[in-house]
Formats: C-alpha cells, structure tokens, sequence
C-alpha cells in the first residue's frame, strides 16, 4: 500500500499574487493564453486555456496580469510558513502546490479530516481576500500522491477537504477520466491520447488490464500510469533514494544580496546535476537549506517528477531566498547554502534526430551566455521567449537567462508552441525594431499607397523610404489585415501587414495602420 499523502493546491495562485479584489475579473496569461483567473472571470465565461483575444470578448474589463513564476515563487513563501505550523515537513511542487506525508500530522490533529480542516482554515487566512476571490485553497488525503493531487482539486473547487478512505484509492480512481494521467502527474499527452483511443477512458479501465500487458505495449512510462490508475503511487518509475555523500554546499562569508548567493547556487547546481548525469540519473526531490552567522535555518523541499533542471534548481532557490527575506525575519548575512537530493531515478534521455538539435555552437553558445552573466549580473543577459502574436514584437518577449533552461524543449523557452492564426509564416526576422519606425510606401508616380478596409491596395508599391533612402520594390506580397479587439472601441486596432524585398535584397516587414506605414522588422 502506499504511504499516506496530503495535498494542499490552489489552483488559480498567480491570481493571489496578483492581489485580486473579491467580485474581480482578473486573467494571468503566458504565451497570450489564460493560465489562471479569478472567480469573477469565470463566472464571465474566461477559461484555462483560451486565448488573449477569446479572454477579452468574454470579459473586456478584466485586468490582464503577465504570468511571473519568480513573482509566484516568493509570494508562497507565506503559505509555505503557514502549513509549518501545522506540517513541519513537506515539500513543495510549483507555487501553489505542497505535498506531505499526511499520518503523522493527522494522528497529532485528531485525524485525516480535521487536520485538513485546520489546515484549510490556517492558508485560507494566510491567503487573504485574494485567494477566495482566485477559487480558495484544496486539500486532499489519500493513499499515494496521485490520488490525493485529485482529492486537492476537487476540494479546491467545492471548498471544503476532500479525504478518501485508508485503501479505498483505487476505487475512488476508477470512475475518473484517464486524462486526469496528463493534467496531475504529467504522464505525456501522446501516452494519454493513446490510451484514450484504444478504449480505456477511465482510470479504472486501465487498472483492469493486466500489468504485463501495459507493459509490454507501452514500456515503463505505461507502467508507471497502469500503477497510478490503480492507487498505488508510491513514486516516480526507477525513482530511489540517492547515494551517500552526493549533497553539495558552499560555505562563505556572510552575504546580504540573495544574487551573490543564487550566483553560488547556480555553480553548485551545476556540479550536482552534472554528477548526477553522469550516472544516468536526475534528481526529483531535493533539498535546499540556507543558513545565517546566527544560525537561522531556512529548508525546502522541492519535487518535480520529471526531474530538476540546474535552470530549475537555480530558480527555486531563488524563490526559497526572496520569499525568506520577504518575511523580514533575517538579522544576518548568509553563510551556508546546501542542497541535497533526496530522491533520484533514471534518466529517460533524449533522443537525438537525425538532423537537426543540439550542436557544438549550442554548447558554445551556452558557454558565452553564462561567461556574460558572471560579467555583467543575471537581470542583464536576457534569452527570447516564444509567445506568440500576429506582428514580430508581439511573438517573443526576454526573460533572465539564469531562469531558463536553453536545452529543455519542455520549458519556459519553449513557451507558445501551437499556431497562432493570423501570424505571418516563418522563418522569424532577424531584426524586431522595439517600436516601429515610421517610412514612405508609394507607386511609380510617388503617390502613397493607400489601403481600403476591404483589404484592396490602389496601387503596386514601387518605392520605399527608410529615411533618407529610397529603395525601390522588386518583389511583395500581402496585405494580410489585421483587426484586434474590435468590441473594444478604447483599444480596437486595425491594420494590414505586408512583405517587400528590395533592391539591395533586404526582406522587410511592414504594416499600414490610419494610412501611416511603419516599419517592422528585418531579415537579413
């Protein structure tokens, strides 16, 4: 049977942080896409998932917040010491989500249910007005953390804590869509659609298919997902506990600046994630302790299934110390920084394609972008963000280069990955100007092309002027229209983009909006 798990989750936290009022819309986009939202935005029809545009037919005064999980991430540190008082041990997921191990503290609190219940108060109050306008908190019991992740959600959503029985797990899985594989313990989306198609629709159908089947189909990850679907869920698949003598710490002076010590982090996370490495391995729950010259101790335990990063451990540790000193209980400079894996398990890898993927220039590049933090400080060396958009600024944004991992398709660089309608086809430009740059589109006679609301041009463009420049126009193509938020008539805007390459073979982008061309970008 598998230990006994609580989980507490909110599942709309980046709407706490935002400060949320009780009766407010409020939308968190990433990517132009809704990640979280308030109660009030619900209610508007807003939904996970829908696009920036969809979001704002639905509810055109709700206040647009972008997603920041390093905001998030210190923000939890309150929530994080308020569960302290009633769990001194537990681990945290991603802002918003914390697991522990739910038999001692339930036999100290009287039980599954009133722990829960005390515990469900005691966030709730730390929360504030925010979090019952974001939807509230939810916390689960039950045999594994699979089972007691849905028990969160669930309880998050009718707002009081949700226990299943002592080995009743499998039985309260069974009716569940298998779906729920992908959404609470990341099993991949192919797996699931997959298992979808054959037939197996719910959680109990594919527990009633023997093992040895699922695997000789689908290998250990359909193992693993034959063993959640069937309430046993002790761990990750191959996960165990690591070898004596793998944690790593930095002992120094006392430091007042969190980025002098997310600097050392990074080093040493490095050296662990490549320790690990070399042995196959990845580290899915780890450790961090951070102590001062008058021995205050702050410990973490963060887990991640599919395994932590060195980008990733940088970033927790980053939210563990600004969330600390957001407290204001420090009185002294950091001397000591520790992490230490507590559970590890086997690489899967990735498999290379023929052509394509991770070169030497990458690594070289990698080398560069990590020399230039050193030099310059990590908020000056910024890596592009995909998010996608219909014009070249709006398709990609910067973040922090410590923040990312540069080889990790799965994540914050990978950002939008899905079409955007109404966007031109690549490839990207390789020059965006920030804010375009105002030029002269005319025809042969020197007119101004001018360009209807239907979309019709009144003449072929023939010459362009980049300020003092003319150029003239070999090849183009468009107009391709654009009108965004038109239910909006304070932030309507309407347009028609077009391609020109001249004479000197620049490829421009360029758009025409209230009869004034601007230009875009450049590809070279």
């Amino acid at each position: 049977m598998p230990p006994r798990f609580g989980v507490l989750w909110c599942p709309n936290w980046p709407v706490v942080v935002a400060g949320a009022g009780d009766d407010e819309a409020v939308v968190v986009l990433h990517a132009n896409r809704v990640v979280a939202l308030s109660r009030a935005a619900a209610a508007l029809g807003v939904a996970a998932g829908m696009r920036r545009r969809q979001a704002q037919s639905c509810a055109p005064g709700a206040r647009l917040v972008d997603h920041d999980p390093d905001r998030d991430g210190r923000a939890f540190e309150q929530i994080g010491r308020a569960v302290a008082q009633m769990v001194p041990r537990f681990e945290v997921g991603e802002p918003g989500q914390i697991c522990f191990a739910a038999r001692g503290p339930a036999r100290y609190f009287g039980g599954d249910l009133a722990m829960s219940t005390g515990l469900l108060e005691l966030v709730n109050q730390a929360g504030g007005v925010s979090s019952a306008a974001a939807g509230g908190f939810g916390v689960g019991v039950a045999d594994g953390r699979f089972a007691a992740g849905i028990a969160a959600r669930r309880s998050a959503r009718s707002g009081v804590p949700e226990v299943v029985s002592v080995a009743g797990s499998a039985t309260y899985l069974a009716p569940l869509p298998v779906s729920l594989l992908q959404v609470v313990a990341g099993v991949s989306a192919d797996l699931v659609g997959l298992l979808h198609r054959m037939g197996l629709k719910s959680l109990g159908d594919l527990a009633a298919v023997a093992e040895a089947d699922v695997v000789a189909r689908f290998g250990l990850p359909g193992r693993f997902a034959h063993r959640l679907a069937g309430g046993a869920d002790p761990r990750p698949p191959a996960a165990k506990d690591p070898p004596v003598g793998l944690a790593v710490q930095r002992e120094f002076e006392p430091v007042h600046h969190s980025d002098a010590v997310v600097f050392t982090a990074r080093q040493v996370a490095e050296q662990l994630i490549g320790d690990l490495a070399a042995g196959g391995q990845v580290c899915t729950r780890l450790e961090v302790v951070v102590e001062t010259e008058h021995g205050e101790r702050c410990e973490r335990v963060w887990h991640r299934p599919l395994g932590l990063t060195s980008a990733a451990v940088v970033e927790r540790v980053r939210w563990q110390l600004d969330g600390w000193a957001s407290q204001q209980t420090l009185t002294a400079g950091i001397t000591l920084l520790r992490l230490d894996p507590i559970e590890v398990r086997a690489d899967d890898g990735v498999q290379q394609g023929l052509w394509g993927g991770r070169t030497q220039a990458d690594d070289w590049a990698t080398r560069a972008i990590n020399r230039l933090v050193a030099i310059a400080g990590e908020q000056q060396v910024l890596v592009p963000e995909q998010r996608g958009g219909r014009l070249p600024a709006e398709s990609f944004g910067w973040v922090p280069a410590y923040s990312a991992d540069l080889f990790d398709a799965s994540g914050r660089l990978a950002g939008f990955t899905g079409p955007w309608p109404g966007s031109v086809s690549g490839p990207p430009p390789t020059v965006v100007h920030p804010a375009p740059q105002p030029i002269k589109v005319t025809d042969a006679a020197g007119t101004v092309i001018d360009v209807s609301g239907r979309g019709m041009v009144s003449a072929a463009p023939q010459r362009v002027r980049i300020g003092n420049a003319i150029r003239q126009v070999t090849r183009w193509a468009g107009p391709w229209p654009v009108e965004q938020r038109w239910w909006d008539t304070a932030r309507s805007r309407r347009l028609a983009r077009f391609q020109f390459l001249l004479d000197d073979g620049l490829l421009i982008e360029v758009a025409v909006e209230h009869q004034r061309w601007w230009l875009l970008a450049e590809h070279g």
